[in-house]
C-alpha cells in the first residue's frame, strides 16, 4: 500500500471525527472549545490534503501556511476555551500571534520548500505539547486528555525530526491510532463538559428536580432532590424506582399516577404533595410539580420537588388558630361551624340525626369580676376537660364564645335524639355539680343548656346554633340551671333580641326619624296640636312600625334612652321651625319608665331650656297602664310637671281600668277618646252614647277632648255636634315631617273653604 492511500485513510477517519467533534458546538453553542478543535483538527488534515495532491508551489506555500497557521492555533485557542481561561484580551494576543506566525512561515516556506515538513510536524507537535501541558496541569479530571495530546504532540516533533523508524505502516498504524485516540479524547472529553455543565446547572437549582420516566424510575436527578428524598447524593439513584421513599404510595399507585400523567387527565402542571420518611427516622413533607418532558421521542416526566415542612407546620398552626380556641384548645366558633357543616352532610348520607347542645355558665361574669380573666381561663380549662371526659369518639366540643360551650352529639339514630340529648344534658349538669378548684378555694357553678336537633331545628349549621342559642335563652328566663329544647314559638322571642340589639344601634346611625300629625279644632279646624310620632327605617330588617319596636324598647330600660331622644328631636325641630306654629303645643307619648326615671324632670326642663321652648308649647301622653304601675312616684313627677306649665293627657281612654279617681287626682288636662270608639260611632248607637257621655264628662272637669282616629267627614260633624274639642286622625291629615305640618299650618285647606272631601290624604 503507497503513502497517497494510506494518507487517504487517514483523511477519511479524520473528516468522520471532525463531524462527531462538531456535532456537540450545533447543539450547544456555548461550546467554543469543540468548534476550535474541530477547526484545529480540519485544518490539519486539509492541509496534508494539499500537501498530497498539489506539493508546494508558491502560491500553495501561501496556503498550506495558513491551514498551518489555523491548525497551531486552533488547538491553542480550544484549550483555553476549555479552560476557561480565555477572553477578549486573550483573542486579541492569540489573533496577533497567528498573524506573525503565519508571515513567518509563509516567508519561510517561500524562501525553502524543503522546511514545509518539518515545520508543519514540529509546530503541530508543539502546539499539542502545549495544549497537552496546560490540561494535565488544569485539574486532575482532564489528566488523561492532556496525557494523550502530550504522546501525539511528541510523535509529531519526533516525526518532524526524523526521528521515527522509516516503516510506512508502523507510521501508519501508530499515526492514525494517536490521533484518532486524541479526538476522540477530545470529543469524550466536550460531552463530559457538556454533562458537566447540564449537572451543575441542575445541582445549582435551590429546589429538587427529578426526571422519571412513566415506569416510575428515576432518569435525573440533582443533589437538592436525592437530600429532599432522602439519599446522601445521587450515587446510584439513576434507574431507581422512586416511590421507594415516598409513604403511603405503592407501585399500582404510582403506575395510575403516571398514566394519568401521560394521558393529560389533570392538566399541567400536576401539583401534589407526599411525605417522605429519611433514614434517619424523620418525616419531611414534599409538594411536587409535575410537567411532561420529552427526550429522543421518549415522554418523561419532570418533577420539581419543594420541601414544604416549615411551610406546613406555619398552615398547621394558622389552620389551628383560626379552628381552635387557644384557652380550653377546644374548637372556636369557626371551627364549630366548619365540623358541623361536614357533620350534617356525613348524617344525610348515613341517615342518622345530630343534636346540638349551647351550654351557657351562669353568672360567669361575676367570677371574672371577682378573681380575673387569668382564674376564669383556667376555669373555662376544667370546664372543657369535664365534658370532654364524657364525649363519645364521634362528637365534637366547642367554645362558642366567653362562657358558651356547644356539643355536638352525631351518629343519633333518628328519632333518638330527645333522649340522647337529654341523656349527655344530664351528664353536663353532673360535671358543674362538683366545684372548680382555683388557687386557694374553689367555686360552685351552673350551667344551662339550649337543645336544637337535625333535622327538626334546623338544616344547615348557622341555623341549628342559632335555634339553640334562642332554647338558650328562653330556658334562662325562666330558670337557670336546666336545659331547654328549641321551639318553633321561641323565635318571636330571639326576634325581640334582634330588634333590641339593632335599635339600640338605630340611635347612634342616625335610623330614627319624627313625624307629626296635626290636631285641629273641631269647630275652627285650625291646629291647636301635634302629636310626635317615632319611626324607625333599619339598615337591616328595613321599616319596622312602632307597635313592634315600642313594646320591645319597654322591656328593657332601652325605652328611657329612646324616649330621651324623641324629647330631644321634637323640641330641636319645633325651634328650628319659623314662628308659624309657635302657638302649636307638640304632644309626646312616655312611658312608667321615663317617668319613674330619677332623671325624667330634669330631661324635659333641659330640652325646654336648651332649645328655648316655653313649657306652655309641650303636653306628655300617658297611658291608664302608666297611673296604675306606680301611682305614687307618677304623681310626684305629674305635680312637678304640672307646676313647670307642661300639659298632661291621658291617651287611649276607656280602653283599660278606666277610674274616674285618675282624672282628679293626677291633675290630667285633656282626654284623649280611643279610636275604637269614634270607628263604631257611626254603626253602634252605644258607643256613640259612650262617646258623648265622655265629652260630657270632659266639658264639666273643665278637661279639654280629642277624638282620636277620625278618618270620616261624618264622623268629624258628629263629634263637633257633641262638642268635642278636637280632631286627630286621617280625615284631617296623616302624620308628616314638621315642615310640612307647619306648610298645613300656613295654608290649611279647611280653613280656606277647600271641599273636605279631598282632604284626607
Amino acid at each position: 500500500m503507497d503513502l497517497q492511500l494510506y494518507v487517504l485513510l487517514t483523511l477519511v477517519v479524520d473528516i468522520v471525527l471532525i463531524v462527531i467533534l462538531v456535532f456537540p458546538w450545533l447543539k450547544d453553542r456555548h461550546s467554543w472549545h469543540a468548534l476550535s478543535w474541530a477547526i484545529g483538527q480540519a485544518s490539519m488534515s486539509l492541509g496534508i490534503a494539499t500537501t498530497l495532491y498539489t506539493g508546494y508551489v508558491g502560491p500553495q506555500c501561501i496556503v498550506l501556511a495558513m491551514l498551518l497557521t489555523m491548525s497551531v492555533f486552533g488547538f491553542i485557542a480550544g484549550t483555553e476555551f476549555f479552560i476557561g481561561n480565555i477572553g477578549r484580551k486573550d483573542l486579541r494576543r492569540i489573533s496577533i500571534g497567528a498573524t506573525v506566525f503565519f508571515l513567518f512561515v509563509s516567508i519561510l516556506w517561500l524562501y525553502d520548500k524543503r522546511l514545509v515538513e518539518p515545520t508543519t510536524a514540529n509546530a503541530l507537535g508543539c502546539a499539542l505539547l502545549w495544549s497537552g501541558y496546560r490540561l494535565v496541569k488544569y485539574r486532575n479530571t482532564y489528566r488523561w486528555l492532556g496525557s494523550v495530546l502530550l504522546v501525539r504532540g511528541l510523535f509529531n516533533v519526533l516525526n518532524g525530526c526524523q526521528l521515527l523508524p522509516d516503516n510506512i505502516q508502523l507510521w501508519f498504524v501508530f499515526s492514525v491510532s494517536i490521533k484518532t485516540i486524541s479526538i476522540l479524547s477530545l470529543i469524550y472529553a466536550v460531552q463530559e463538559r457538556i454533562r458537566l455543565r447540564y449537572a451543575h446547572s441542575v445541582n445549582s437549582l435551590s429546589s429538587g428536580l427529578v426526571i422519571i420516566d412513566l415506569q416510575g424510575h428515576i432518569h435525573v436527578i440533582n443533589e437538592a432532590a436525592a437530600k429532599l428524598l432522602g439519599y446522601p447524593d445521587t450515587t446510584g439513584l439513576v434507574g431507581k424506582y422512586v416511590a421507594g421513599r415516598l409513604l403511603g404510595i405503592n407501585r399500582q399507585e404510582v403506575m395510575h399516577y403516571f398514566q394519568s400523567f401521560a394521558l393529560g387527565k389533570r392538566g399541567y402542571p400536576m401539583v401534589d404533595t407526599f411525605t417522605v420518611r429519611h433514614q434517619s427516622g424523620a418525616f419531611v413533607s414534599l409538594e411536587v410539580i409535575a410537567s411532561p418532558y420529552k427526550e429522543q421521542g421518549r415522554l418523561y416526566c419532570m418533577m420539581q420537588i419543594f420541601d414544604i415542612s416549615e411551610r406546613k407546620k406555619k398552615d398547621e398552626q394558622l389552620y389551628y388558630a383560626a379552628n381552635f380556641d387557644s384557652v380550653t384548645g377546644c374548637l372556636n366558633r369557626y371551627g364549630l361551624v366548619t365540623t358541623l357543616a361536614e357533620l350534617i352532610k356525613h348524617a344525610d348520607i348515613e341517615g342518622h340525626s345530630l343534636s346540638l347542645l349551647v351550654i351557657d355558665i351562669d353568672r360567669f361574669k361575676r367570677l371574672i369580676d371577682s378573681f380575673g380573666h387569668l382564674v376564669a381561663d383556667a376555669v373555662l380549662k376544667q370546664v372543657a376537660e369535664r365534658l370532654n371526659k364524657f364525649l363519645r369518639p364521634s362528637d365534637r366540643l366547642a367554645r362558642l364564645s366567653g362562657d358558651q360551650f356547644v356539643i355536638i352529639l352525631s351518629d343519633v339514630a333518628p328519632g333518638e335524639n330527645v333522649k340522647v340529648a337529654s341523656y349527655f344534658s344530664d351528664l353536663v349538669m353532673g360535671a358543674f355539680s362538683q366545684h372548680f378548684i382555683l388557687t386557694h378555694q374553689s367555686v360552685k357553678l351552673s350551667a344551662s343548656i339550649g337543645i336544637a336537633n337535625y333535622p327538626e331545628h334546623g338544616n344547615d349549621a348557622e341555623e341549628l346554633i342559632r335555634n339553640a342559642d334562642i332554647a338558650l335563652s328562653a330556658g334562662r328566663n325562666a330558670d337557670k340551671g336546666h336545659y331547654c329544647f328549641f321551639q318553633k314559638d321561641m323565635i318571636s322571642y330571639a326576634r325581640d333580641a334582634m330588634i333590641d340589639s339593632a335599635l339600640r344601634a338605630a340611635i347612634s346611625t342616625d335610623e330614627l326619624h319624627l313625624v307629626y300629625q296635626p290636631i285641629v279644632d273641631a269647630v275652627t279646624y285650625e291646629v291647636k296640636k301635634i302629636e310626635v310620632l317615632l319611626r324607625w327605617t333599619s339598615s337591616q330588617f328595613g321599616v319596622i312600625s312602632p307597635d313592634r319596636f315600642i313594646p320591645v324598647a319597654e322591656q328593657s330600660d332601652l325605652i328611657v334612652e329612646l324616649g330621651t331622644w324623641v324629647i330631644h328631636q321634637a323640641c330641636r325641630e319645633l325651634s328650628a321651625l319659623e314662628h308659624d306654629i309657635d302657638k302649636v303645643r307638640i304632644s309626646i307619648n312616655v312611658s312608667s319608665r321615663q317617668l319613674t326615671d330619677p332623671a325624667f324632670f330634669n330631661v324635659i326642663d333641659q330640652a325646654l331650656s336648651s332649645h328655648h321652648l316655653r313649657p306652655q308649647q309641650l303636653e306628655l301622653e300617658l297611658t291608664e297602664r302608666v297611673l296604675i304601675d306606680d301611682g305614687t312616684s307618677v304623681h310626684a313627677v305629674l305635680s312637678r310637671l304640672n307646676q313647670l306649665g307642661v300639659g298632661i293627657s291621658l291617651d287611649d281612654f276607656g280602653t283599660g281600668f278606666s277610674s274616674l279617681s285618675y282624672l282628679t287626682r293626677f291633675q290630667i288636662n285633656t282626654i284623649k277618646i280611643d279610636r275604637a270608639f269614634v270607628f263604631d260611632m257611626e254603626t253602634s248607637p252605644r258607643h256613640k252614647n259612650l262617646v258623648a257621655a265622655i265629652i260630657a264628662m270632659a266639658h264639666s272637669l273643665e278637661m279639654e277632648i280629642v277624638a282620636e282616629g277620625v278618618e270620616l267627614q261624618s264622623q268629624a260633624e258628629s263629634l263637633t255636634s257633641m262638642k268635642c274639642h278636637y280632631l286627630q286622625g286621617y280625615f284631617i291629615s296623616r302624620p308628616m315631617p314638621l315642615t310640612a305640618v307647619s306648610e298645613f299650618v300656613r295654608h290649611n285647606p279647611f280653613v280656606r273653604g277647600q271641599s273636605t272631601s279631598s282632604l284626607a290624604l
